[in-house]
């Protein structure tokens, strides 16, 4: 997405035009097993009388008469019934991060402006496949909220509160940082998503807790859940001299990088956090993709699908 001289996204017009052309090529993965048959276009694991042919197979005791093949049942002499898959329809919810900590990019964007573009390229995706979308726009105070619906203006709608929250961040924020606003918002979402939805988060996970882990548990139980994990590179490769000043709400602090102390030690978290977070990835069984704000959004998220695709099915 275009950004302006604050490092801020505007919506135009040929920019989402652009995004919705370039998501066309990404493909999000689903889980193999189903709880409630729906009608739509994603298979399940329940099988009845769906639009898919599965199986011809012997008639067992309960079956439905009406699936009973005449034709092989003549020639065999056997009953017969062909077996179809049902099909579920996938509501999406996209959950987009535009709190504080998400503003900071040290070389192509600001990770606030990676997540906006890896939210509305999905949307445009989800929409493409003709799924309902909606989401969820949070920053460190307040929380916007839409609906999944099956149209454009669902998705521009979306691009519209993400680049309201993105304008209004910037280095001297008044107020306190949300430090349990993740926690909320994941709430909201379980409170949405009961059962057969996809829930993509695209976040830093700054602040995240072992309640965080429990709600994106809960919700990956009956739902396909895909963590997009927003990232800047510049911790993972400090420089080894000069300075910088952080600020967080009212406090602030001063960085000598060429003292090898603090520059180990920042080290150290922000690969230890990586970690932590990437193990979810295993432990909750759902991906966990790393996007990098100082690359290009749309190649890396499509190579991300790809590899997250290519790993569920060698399960």
């Amino acid at each position: 997405m275009p950004q302006d001289s604050t490092g801020g996204v505007y919506v135009s017009v040929e920019q989402l035009a652009a995004l919705e052309s370039t998501a066309r090529d990404l493909a999000f993965i689903q889980k193999n097993a189903v709880q409630q048959p729906l009608t739509g276009r994603h298979n399940s694991k329940m099988r009845g009388r769906g639009l898919t042919f599965e199986e011809l197979r012997e008639y067992l005791p309960g079956d439905d008469i009406r699936t009973i093949d005449w034709r092989v049942t003549a020639r065999t002499n056997k009953p017969f019934v062909r077996v179809y898959s049902e099909e579920k329809e996938r509501p999406a919810l996209i959950v987009v991060d535009q709190r504080r900590n998400m503003f900071f990019g040290s070389q192509r964007a600001m990770k606030s402006v990676t997540a906006a573009e890896a939210a509305i390229l999905c949307a445009w995706r989800i929409l493409g496949s003709g799924d309902r979308v909606g989401g969820l726009v949070f920053n460190d105070q307040d929380m916007s909220q839409l609906r999944p619906h099956r149209s454009r203006e669902s998705v521009i709608a979306l691009a519209h509160d993400i680049a309201t929250m993105n304008r209004a961040l910037n280095a001297h924020m008044p107020g306190e940082r949300g430090t349990g606003q993740l926690d909320a918002v994941l709430r909201t979402v379980a409170n949405i998503a009961h059962h057969d939805h996809l829930v993509i988060i695209v976040s830093d996970f700054d602040g995240h807790t072992a309640e965080t882990r429990d709600l994106i548990l809960r919700l990956s139980v009956r739902n396909d859940v895909i963590a997009i994990l927003v990232y800047d590179p510049f911790l993972l490769t400090l420089p080894t001299k000069g300075e910088m000043v952080v600020r967080g709400g009212s406090m602030q602090a001063e960085l000598a990088f060429q003292q090898e102390g603090p520059r180990t030690a920042i080290g150290d978290f922000a690969r230890s956090r990586g970690r932590e977070l990437l193990a979810w990835q295993q432990e909750l069984g759902l991906p966990m993709l790393p996007a990098s704000a100082a690359l290009e959004t749309a190649p890396q998220l499509r190579r991300l699908l790809a590899q997250a695709a290519w790993q569920q099915r060698r399960r």
